[in-house]
């Protein structure tokens, strides 16, 4: 397993539909009047790739302010992409994440969508949810 981070990040100085955005490169500062509000274009091409090669996708938590179109395109790119992989097994888990799925369209190609994202981490890592043991309870 490959842990990513990201290459370079949009950032603006507001966070609204007008805003100015520019991508900032990894080891370059962020300029004090600016906010990270999205993946860079360079991410989203490296994270694609590695998306296109998986067998499992966990996804948890959108790349950016998806709702605000200037910052969409990062989470809606990697939306695409778990959407188009379709040889692997493929977990979104929480509001935002499935909200994000929803808003590209693409939810009816995603394996499994989860509303609790902690939960399905706590269960993807083998704790004991209340819930689901209810539910699994034989008595």
């Amino acid at each position: 397993m490959k842990l990513l981070l990201p290459v370079d990040h949009v950032v603006a100085d507001n966070l609204s539909a007008n805003a100015v955005a520019h991508a900032v490169n990894r080891g370059q500062p962020i300029p004090a009047n600016m906010m990270g509000l999205d993946i860079g274009p360079q991410t989203i091409e490296e994270y694609a790739e590695e998306i296109s090669r998986a067998r499992t996708i966990v996804w948890n938590g959108p790349m950016g302010v998806f709702e605000i179109p200037a910052f969409s395109k990062g989470t809606f790119k990697m939306a695409q992409a778990v959407a188009e992989n379709a040889g692997a097994i493929s977990v979104v888990g929480g509001g935002d994440s499935v909200a994000a799925v929803h808003a590209a369209g693409v939810s009816d190609k995603i394996t499994h969508i989860s509303t609790g994202g902690g939960a399905s981490l706590e269960f993807l890592e083998g704790k004991k949810l209340p819930g689901v043991e209810a539910l699994t309870d034989k008595k």
